[in-house]
């Protein structure tokens, strides 16, 4: 079966964020931190440009989040929006309050972290970077 993994863009803030969230999910990064720079035909990018990430991977669980900045001198614009949320299944309560906690500090909740009448431990936010996360824990998911 096709495994699902999250891809984010950011606008020259991708290694920052993802520092951010190796502290709160822990692990290391897979592989390298691939730079705009170190790809064929970006001589002429600024040094601002060649400094920004083309591709950053950290495994969380036996999933993979990744992202890359956006190359404005390519014509890439990025439009944070509501469009697109990561949604993650803690084994725990305890775990899904933790990444709640560490994920929303700086950002925006939407619905907070509580007993959801359809019977989950559920709650969503906008992180401080832009990127939409839901939090669902049910016990009966991981049995």
């Amino acid at each position: 079966m096709a495994k699902l993994n999250s891809y984010l863009n950011f606008d020259g803030k991708a290694e920052e964020a993802f520092n951010f969230y190796k502290s709160v999910f822990g692990g290391e990064f897979l592989g390298e931190i691939y730079r705009m720079g170190n790809a064929p035909g970006t001589e002429n990018l600024s040094d601002e440009e060649k400094n920004r990430v083309m591709h950053i991977a950290l495994p969380i669980g036996a999933d993979l989040l990744m992202a890359s900045d956006i190359v404005p001198s390519f014509g890439q614009t990025l439009t944070v929006g509501n469009n697109n949320y990561v949604s993650i299944f803690p084994d725990s309560r305890e775990e899904a309050e933790s990444l709640f906690r560490g994920l929303s500090e700086g950002g925006n909740i939407e619905m907070p972290l509580e007993d959801q009448f359809w019977g989950d431990y559920f709650g969503s936010f906008q992180d401080r970077y832009g990127v939409h996360w839901m939090i669902n824990y049910n016990e009966e998911y991981i049995k």
